[in-house]
């Protein structure tokens, strides 16, 4: 045998050729290009993110992004001293999602990026309640037992501030009558220790959008018979991005007075790569002064109003290309692309026998739908869901919230990256596997839902 002396074959190294301990640190390191086939081996067993019908999340950028983010992967958001351009890109972006939802007067807006939308969220109830504090500690009343007003099918980051900051969530049910928060009964959940009210712009289980003028002009009533001025943050983490560009006419933003605060989230409909979130103040006044910390240990003065302290600067520069390269015409022409692919697929879904929509993505591209009551007792959504997954697609099923809990839907989620084609493929997918489970024998088990499934 001739003697080799190069490198033994990648599949061959130490590394590859033996076990590997996952609860152990390693001894010893590898080759670079070793640890690198490992770790690509073992994410090659995830599924596509493309198919990925379940995710709000952007899941393609174009290369000109692509590049800006490898060049800016680097860079520590919280360090403005050392970053002042993308410190400056930063405040320029907020800015401009002010001016989007019809702030009064943009320049004297606040607002902070965050790590997506769920922190925006957290930052906004906080400023909710501290404001709230403020102003019973000024009227000499007790601080104790603040509540927060919302749907029962808010985005689980709700429940998460309320039970990380002490606040009791009053959740309103939704009916088939009431399918969202729009006012109805709103006065018997709102007492003097009412911190605010969650109107939520594309609700996370279905995508419809809570109309927030009826909800505001509730509160108008509350505020004229008890005195009790309410205000309003709405959760725009999807709807934020797309109601400007689709519903242009539709009033749900800084528009209404009520309306306080606004959080959205970048790395969705705002098309930029995980994790960006934004929230902004209708004026600065309503973002208390003791809530934000300067720090001076990074080199220079800076204010930080966040969860989070290092953080990567990279999607905020993505964030920034996004508005430059599309503009508000680009942004329209995305939005609507991704709206006109939700309507054809729930237009082909709710021709089909078995299915009975619950929306049809006429609001955010997204809906949901169910099994038509008597179509069959052989199989339910969750078996659709386990066979469209053999095909690559991720189509969630899932109880909706307290109020429907007997209810069980799927989703849709349509995000740029889902072209035409690749509908006309999953519609046929979704027509030839249901075929496929009404030809089943009726001994036939069923799916359970997954422990622990949460949305």
């Amino acid at each position: 045998m001739p003697e080799y002396h190069g490198l033994p074959p990648t599949f061959d190294r130490p590394g590859e050729t033996a076990l590997r301990r996952p609860d152990r640190f390693p001894d010893e390191g590898m080759l670079p290009s070793t640890a690198y086939q490992v770790v690509h081996d073992e994410t090659m067993l995830d599924g596509n993110a493309r198919l990925n019908l379940a995710t709000f999340v952007t899941t393609w950028m174009d290369d000109h992004a692509n590049r800006l983010y490898a060049e800016a992967y680097d860079k520590n958001m919280i360090d403005k001293d050392e970053y002042p351009s993308t410190a400056a890109i930063e405040e320029r972006c907020w800015q401009m999602l002010a001016d989007l939802w019809h702030a009064p007067s943009p320049a004297d807006t606040i607002g902070t990026s965050t790590t997506g939308s769920s922190e925006a969220c957290m930052l906004a109830g906080l400023a909710l309640k501290r404001n709230w504090q403020h102003a019973r500690r000024a009227a000499g009343a007790s601080t104790e037992k603040p509540n927060l007003v919302m749907s029962a099918a808010v985005q689980v980051c709700w429940e998460k501030f309320c039970n990380y900051w002490d606040v009791e969530a009053r959740m309103v049910p939704i009916s088939d009558e009431h399918k969202v928060l729009d006012g109805h009964d709103l006065a018997s959940y709102i007492d003097e220790n009412t911190i605010g009210v969650v109107a939520i712009m594309g609700v996370t289980y279905t995508g419809m959008y809570e109309p927030v003028t009826e909800i505001a002009a509730a509160l108008d009533e509350v505020q004229r018979t008890t005195g009790l001025d309410i205000p309003i943050h709405i959760d725009g983490a999807s709807g934020g991005m797309i109601a400007p560009f689709l519903q242009p006419d539709l009033v749900w933003d800084f528009r209404l007075e009520r309306v306080h605060s606004i959080s959205t989230s970048g790395h969705k409909y705002g098309a930029v790569y995980p994790g960006v979130g934004w929230v902004v103040w209708r004026e600065a006044k309503w973002l208390p002064e003791d809530l934000v910390f300067t720090v001076s240990y990074l080199g220079g003065e800076m204010p930080t109003f966040a969860l989070n302290f290092s953080r990567a600067g990279a999607q905020i520069v993505l964030q920034y290309y996004l508005f430059l390269r599309l503009g508000f015409s680009g942004y329209v022409e995305m939005q609507k692309s991704s709206q006109d692919v939700a309507l054809y697929l729930s237009a082909g879904i709710a021709k089909l026998d078995a299915f009975e929509l619950w929306n049809d993505g006429s609001d955010i591209p997204v809906f949901a739908w169910r099994l038509r009551d008597g179509h069959t007792s052989n199989w339910t959504l969750y078996d659709l869901s386990d066979r469209l997954r053999m095909k690559g697609w991720l189509v969630p099923t899932y109880p909706m919230p307290d109020g429907m809990s007997d209810l069980t839907v799927q989703r849709i989620v349509v995000r740029n990256g889902l072209s035409m084609d690749l509908a006309a493929q999953l519609l046929a997918d979704i027509e030839a596997e249901t075929a496929y489970l009404d030809a089943l024998p009726s001994a036939m088990p069923v799916m359970a839902p997954a422990p622990g499934f949460r949305h």
